[in-house]
């Protein structure tokens, strides 16, 4: 049971229309750690490489998916207010992991570090994410 809400309820990632699209699927979701994959088909560029875009975008949902969880032990929300990505390598096959972990879980603000890795474990991408921690509206 968490103090702040009574509740030992966490919230359950629920995926949208893009990451349907993406071929996103969860295979963790706590509050120390979300990962899901990806398959890089359906998500290359012109040139036939996993998409930059791609890889902010699924980045991006699994850091903040990571952040509604937490905040929902303290019966909030969350908001993304800055993402930032570095490009390492590139991907042309296959299927990509999105790890997510927290740097920082605050009551006002969460920081995550969100790994996108290939199947043999090389670093694709490294992602850091903020979110604002909001009250839920009634």
């Amino acid at each position: 049971m968490t103090p702040e809400t009574g509740s030992t309820e966490l919230w359950k990632i629920t995926l949208g229309e893009l990451d349907e699209k993406m071929g996103v699927k969860i295979v963790e979701e706590s509050v120390d750690r979300v990962v899901a994959t990806m398959p890089v088909e359906g998500n290359r560029q012109s040139f036939g490489l996993l998409h930059g875009g791609a890889s902010l975008a699924v980045g991006e949902a699994v850091g903040s998916w990571a952040a509604v969880i937490h905040a929902s032990t303290l019966g909030k929300t969350a908001v993304g207010v800055d993402v930032s990505a570095t490009h390492h390598k590139s991907a042309r096959e296959g299927t990509i992991t999105i790890t997510a972990t927290p740097i920082h879980l605050g009551g006002t603000l969460t920081t995550h570090e969100v790994l996108i890795t290939n199947e043999v474990g090389q670093r694709l991408c490294t992602l850091r994410i903020t979110n604002l921690l909001l009250d839920r509206k009634a």
